[in-house]
């Protein structure tokens, strides 16, 4: 059985081995499935920046909630955003207190929203990796088709691979392996990787999501760790192909650009972001919409800055659990269901444990993997 294979590797192993998940989706399924509790005692599963939400820095929220103050002017974002505190506020208190922020699903449904409101400046908030950053283009091309100028977005896109080169270069982070993003790599395939087999020797697997996927992604690592071969395997075949969406990628290439970007307990990462390009800059928000921001301020205590490295993990935080909690959230993490201290508080980690309960798909795959 699989998680027979997985152990027999791991003592061959014969050391602690750290594997990254550089995706929010895989820590929320590593945690509802219970995948830790199975693992070997030296095989570590580290949550990564693969939550857009936790990255994205303060400084951007703050002007979000400057520009939601402005006469005239309606704020879409999507719902994950809404409680993201910023230094002193946020986009639900904002709301609460009067100003037209909206919930949207869609980027198309923000500029159908600037149609039906000529009189007022429509601001999609434009937060996420590669995997959202094809349809805001999409939304910038059509608002252009259609003429439609009072449609604006503000970018805090960001990308992934020059975010594994920040935690591959980190002197005091030491992984293993990473296991890649699925989602992301539907988009820019499997190429993007290479560079951390060539210059780092790390191993890397796209994955799928569910149990099955994850812990055959664990054990592909495990072997090329044992083997000291490190390549990038590309267990989510189904979706993901060595080139990506061409289509997606040639949209990201002419509405954006790379430009260095900030990352929230990381720093500014050099080209690790896009806006948005010069020949759509009558759409961007940034540069054509002037607004006073105030200065910005990060939480004290909170520890978001380095879950997001993985060099803390929620249980090392004073305020998880106690002040910090989804209805009160002090940082991010705690915020966006990809946060590593959501799952870590939804599912029932326990400090000194490496169980973690309530969840049905943990006793499914004790059936299903054990020996």
């Amino acid at each position: 059985m699989l998680a027979e294979k997985i152990r027999d590797t791991a003592r061959k192993i014969k050391k602690n081995v750290a594997l990254m998940e550089v995706c929010g989706t895989h820590t929320v399924a590593i945690f509802r499935s219970g995948i830790k509790s199975i693992l070997p005692e030296n095989v570590r599963l580290i949550s990564g920046p693969g939550c857009p939400v936790c990255v994205t820095p303060n400084n951007y929220l703050d002007r979000a909630i400057a520009l939601s103050r402005l006469d005239h002017t309606i704020l879409c974002t999507f719902g994950d955003m809404m409680k993201v505190p910023g230094s002193s506020s946020s986009l639900e208190k904002e709301k609460t207190g009067g100003k037209d922020i909206r919930i949207v699903y869609s980027t198309l449904d923000a500029l159908k929203i600037a149609q039906e409101n000529p009189d007022k400046k429509i601001i999609f908030l434009g937060v996420g990796f590669e995997t959202t950053a094809p349809t805001v283009a999409v939304a910038l091309k059509e608002a252009r088709r259609k003429k439609v100028r009072n449609f604006y977005v503000l970018s805090a896109h960001k990308l992934v691979p020059p975010a594994l080169k920040f935690l591959a270069e980190s002197k005091d982070l030491k992984v293993d392996g990473f296991i890649c993003p699925g989602h992301v790599s539907t988009i820019i395939g499997t190429k993007p990787y290479e560079f951390l087999v060539r210059e780092f020797e790390i191993p890397c697997v796209i994955s799928g999501f569910e149990p099955l996927d994850l812990f055959q992604s664990i054990f592909i690592l495990l072997n090329q760790i044992k083997e000291k071969k490190p390549e990038i395997s590309n267990q989510y075949l189904r979706a993901v192909k060595a080139n990506g969406n061409l289509k997606a990628l040639g949209l990201m290439k002419e509405v954006f650009e790379e430009a260095d970007s900030l990352w929230r307990g990381i720093g500014t990462i050099p080209l690790s972001g896009l806006k948005i390009a010069d020949d759509y800059k009558e759409l961007d928000a940034l540069t054509q919409i002037n607004v006073q921001v105030e200065k910005n301020r990060e939480p004290k205590g909170c520890l978001c800055g380095l879950v997001i490295q993985g060099k803390k993990t929620p249980l090392d935080c004073p305020f998880f659990a106690r002040k910090c909690n989804p209805r009160n959230p002090i940082g991010p993490c705690m915020v966006s269901s990809e946060g590593s201290c959501q799952a870590y508080f939804k599912y029932g980690q326990v400090k000194g444990s490496r169980r973690s309960y309530g969840s049905v798909y943990r006793a499914l795959a004790c059936v299903i993997l054990a020996p």
